[in-house]
């Protein structure tokens, strides 16, 4: 991973372009003045860096992949962790601030994930079915994935999938989400009864998903670009597709605020 133009950058990367240098400078400015104003602190406090890395940790990242992903040393990370037992140190109360700044800033992406840790399947899912969606048949995927039929449909049914097959599945998706499948081989019966599928059991296509939102467990598909809203809810009626969620609940929302606008018949 590449760390962003800055003080870390300019610290641990090497790199004298001007935006590092700048920040470099604004932070030998801001050192100068505190030390006249005898506020200095060369260090930072150490539990942020330390409840960071065992929240990585927690989501499947290994120490080592940690520090490479920070360009630190992980013996620095053990002993923010842990202290340097063979010194009798307990874990470190200060760091650095360019360490801080460098191991705060790796998130726990997919790609810095090792590839056989076992994550959510709701992304690959979402791929998959969105691919079908738009008349890619389940044989033609599991081909493209180096999967047999049997296979990419059991996957697909698991509480996780792994790294790898996640990351391979994401690749498929964006080489394959705009592409025509009958230019790949399918046929166009083969391509109709995905859609159909696809639609018996409400898969969304590509389009109603942002890649920003389609691993996120509380997003929704948007089928009209308006879904969420009273619009949204007929706008599934002029595309034939059933109303989701959101849509169904907005609709009620303000049918019940109608009901309660009406005025009341007299007794």
């Amino acid at each position: 991973m590449t760390r962003p133009h800055g003080y870390a950058r300019y610290r641990l990367d090497g790199c004298r372009c001007y935006t590092c240098g700048w920040a470099v400078a604004q932070y030998n400015d801001a050192r100068e003045h505190s030390m006249r104003r005898g506020t200095w602190q060369p260090y930072v406090d150490a539990e942020p860096v330390r409840v960071h890395v065992r929240n990585l940790q927690d989501c499947g990242m290994g120490l080592r992949t940690v520090a490479a992903r920070a360009g630190v040393d992980r013996q620095r990370l053990q002993a923010v962790l842990n202290g340097r037992p063979e010194r009798g140190t307990p874990p470190q109360q200060q760091v650095r601030p360019a360490l801080a700044a460098a191991v705060l800033a790796v998130e726990p992406a997919l790609d810095n994930l090792a590839p056989n840790t076992p994550i959510s399947p709701l992304g690959t899912r979402r791929r998959a079915h969105a691919l079908v969606a738009v008349g890619w048949p389940q044989h033609h995927l599991a081909v493209h994935l180096g999967m047999s039929p049997s296979n990419f449909g059991t996957m697909l049914k698991r509480e996780h999938v792994l790294v790898r097959r996640a990351l391979a599945v994401r690749a498929m998706y964006n080489a394959l989400w705009r592409a025509d499948p009958a230019e790949h081989g399918a046929s166009l019966g083969g391509m109709a009864r995905a859609r159909a599928y696809a639609a018996d059991r409400g898969w969304a296509p590509p389009g109603a998903w942002d890649d920003d939102t389609i691993d996120d467990p509380d997003a929704w598909p948007d089928w009209t670009g308006q879904c969420g809203t009273v619009e949204g809810f007929w706008a599934h009626r002029y595309i034939t597709a059933p109303a989701c969620q959101p849509c169904r609940d907005a609709f009620n929302a303000d049918g019940r605020k109608r009901s309660a606008q009406s005025p009341k018949k007299a007794g």
